[in-house]
């Protein structure tokens, strides 16, 4: 059935927030003020508001940020404007986890409880706020709630500030303690957000000798405002180069170097560009996916906060070259400098006409939008982004078609992740033949790695593919404090374990093929001898429990039962015996990865399996050792 609206209007504040995307409505039929003229002439029609759909999420953004809560009246009034069913409309702002239909106190701070974090501080990093400032949802004027991954996983501790009203928004705090929880219910409302500490970028191969960083080298040593600044350092001389190049040139030299995407999937970047450009279908989109939320990840807001031009100009490059008119970054919501910063740019650039309808002279027409997501981690996928950027739920589609074919509005769309389309940068600069010298020859270039967790230096680390696990561990300074290494987490939540026998291990796509194991997003967490593995084990699957988008019944009830089982052995009370609940797993297992739609149910049971294979959950550890990391 559908859900029904209160008859009560808007608040002002509401209607505020809506008007500020949508702009005014154009009659009574469309939520404005009835006339006598709405009697007899309806301008607008139902096809211009359904053409609009897309702007229901950046819609729901200005109502969450200008009142701090959804009220179903604010919800209906976005119905009336858009013509959208309740139902429908709601269906999409209940799949984020930013968004809240409840009143809330108006700042709320999101407090990371995920395995990096955990990891890092040696336990539950929430436990201490419940002391001081009670559980989740307590005060009135400021509260605390715990969040999955906030991509500040290097920092060990982090928080996301939302702040509803005038002078709201959000910000970052990493590292985050109890002490500035204090603060912050200190300054309570009368806090200013533009006064909170910029979390920092931790690149400590940054100005060390010997370090040839080429993604990370502006990092840290350029105004990430200034074009001018990006420009002196060499910038858009990619975008000259591949306009003069053309796309053919551009292509062929794209596939000379055997670029692969680092998004995890490894899928050739010049097969994927050829395929858009060649598509008759017009018109095409670029989509740059910068919503990573793979807990440990942090690497796209690191590039993100201080080299944002870079990422514009590969996504112009994307465009001109696969004849795409128009792009999109989606932009992990968690992540305000990098939203207010590619905001900047963007404006810069196409003040410069370096962006817009004749980029740089050339005659071509090219333009992006910066979007937001709202903390859903199957977004991440490519056709839930498709989805969520058109205003619908973040679900994932079918494949085939395919996204070259039918993929944003159902049209050929190009889509790689920040790191894949920094890369562009560094084939044109380098050209095909030198940066296919680096790495492997079946992994060519530089990764970036995010190391965090149980590690003397965490931060974001760039070196050339094939490096061998152990070299990387030995630039960050090995495991902290001297400690053993119990074990490392590649990929993140959907990677696997790897143990302290595996430092010969390549970081090549091919290696850890070999290795049974996979780079993902780069994710390296670095685990030692006081981690409860157990406890570790079971944060993750309560993550995909919770992230899990409930389209298909294997993914919605599979992780579900996942989470109860490692519960169950967690608390020493098996249904059974060990040997029943571990047989269970290994089922559930199969079926997640026969029958899930998409990767996040195919891959929610690696890090369990890979556990259970290592006997990380085994030999006395089920009954946990008292510690949760």
């Amino acid at each position: 059935m559908d859900l029904r609206t209160p008859e009560a209007p808007p608040t002002a504040e509401e209607r505020f927030a809506v008007d500020s995307v949508l702009g005014p409505p154009e009659s009574g039929w469309f939520g404005g003020e009835r006339t006598p003229l709405d009697g007899h002439v309806a301008l607008g029609g139902l096809a211009k508001a359904r053409s609009r759909r897309h702007l229901l999420l950046p819609a729901l953004h200005a109502v969450q940020e200008q009142v701090g809560w959804i009220s179903l009246a604010a919800l209906g009034y976005l119905c009336e404007r858009l013509d959208l069913a309740p139902a429908e409309a709601y269906g999409v702002a209940s799949a984020y986890a930013l968004f809240t239909f409840e009143p809330a106190p108006p700042v709320v701070v999101h407090v990371c409880d995920d395995v990096a974090c955990r990891a890092a501080c040696g336990g539950d990093p929430t436990e201490e706020l419940a002391a001081r400032h009670g559980p989740p949802g307590s005060g009135t004027t400021v509260t605390w709630r715990p969040s999955p991954c906030l991509g500040h996983c290097e920092h060990g501790s982090a928080a996301l500030v939302q702040k509803a009203g005038a002078g709201g928004g959000r910000a970052s705090l990493a590292p985050f303690t109890a002490g500035d929880m204090d603060r912050l219910v200190a300054l309570g409302p009368q806090v200013e957000l533009e006064d909170l500490p910029v979390p920092l970028a931790l690149v400590p191969q940054a100005g060390a000798e010997g370090s040839q960083l080429r993604l990370l080298r502006r990092v840290g040593r350029l105004d990430p405002s200034s074009l001018d600044a990006y420009r002196a350092a060499g910038g858009y001389e990619g975008l000259r180069r591949a306009l003069e190049m053309g796309p053919s040139g551009v292509i062929a030299e794209l596939e000379e170097a055997k670029l692969l995407g680092r998004g995890g999937a490894a899928f050739p970047t010049g097969a994927k560009w050829a395929a858009v450009a060649r598509n008759p279908v017009r018109p095409h989109y670029f989509v740059a996916n910068a919503d990573e939320s793979e807990p440990g990840t942090f690497k796209d807001r690191v590039l993100l906060d201080h080299d944002p031009y870079a990422l514009l100009e590969a996504l112009t490059i994307a465009g001109v070259t696969t004849g795409a008119e128009k792009g999109f970054v989606y932009l992990r919501g968690e992540y305000p400098v990098a939203a207010a910063r590619l905001e900047h740019a963007a404006a810069e650039a196409r003040n410069r006409g370096l962006l817009g309808s004749d980029v740089m002279g050339s005659g071509l027409r090219f333009d992006l939008e910066v979007r937001r997501g709202a903390g859903a981690y199957i977004a991440g996928e490519e056709t839930a982004l498709f989805n969520s950027l058109e205003g619908r739920r973040p679900e994932p589609r079918n494949k085939p078609p395919f996204p070259v074919d039918r993929g944003l509005f159902e049209k050929p769309t190009g889509v790689n992740n920040v790191e894949t389309l920094l890369s562009v940068l560094e084939v044109l600069a380098m050209g095909a033949a030198a940066y296919a010298r680096q790495g492997t020859p079946d992994s060519t270039g530089t990764r970036l790695f995010c190391l965090s967790g149980c590690v003397a230096r965490p931060g974001l680390y760039e070196v050339p593919m094939g490096t061998t696990l152990g070299s990387l561990l030995g630039l960050a300074g090995g495991v902290a404090e001297g400690r053993s290494l119990r074990a490392v987490l590649l990929g993140g939540a959907a990677g696997s374990f790897v143990g302290p026998e595996d430092m010969d291990l390549p970081l090549s796509f091919e290696g850890v093929r070999a290795a049974g194991t996979t780079l993902g997003s780069g994710v390296v967490v670095v685990l030692d001898d006081t981690v409860d593995m157990t406890a570790f084990v079971g944060r993750v699957a309560r993550f995909f429990r919770d992230e899990s988008c409930g389209q298909c019944v294997p993914c919605r009830v599979g992780t579900q039962r996942q989470e109860e089982v490692l519960g169950r052995l967690v608390a020493g009370r098996p249904l059974g015996s060990v040997g029943d609940e571990l047989a269970l797993l290994a089922d559930l297992d199969q079926v997640l990865r026969d029958a899930s739609i998409c990767g996040l149910g195919q891959t929610a049971s690696s890090v369990v399996t890979s556990a259970l294979r290592r006997g990380l959950l085994g030999n006395g550890a089920l009954s946990g050792n008292g510690r949760q990391p």
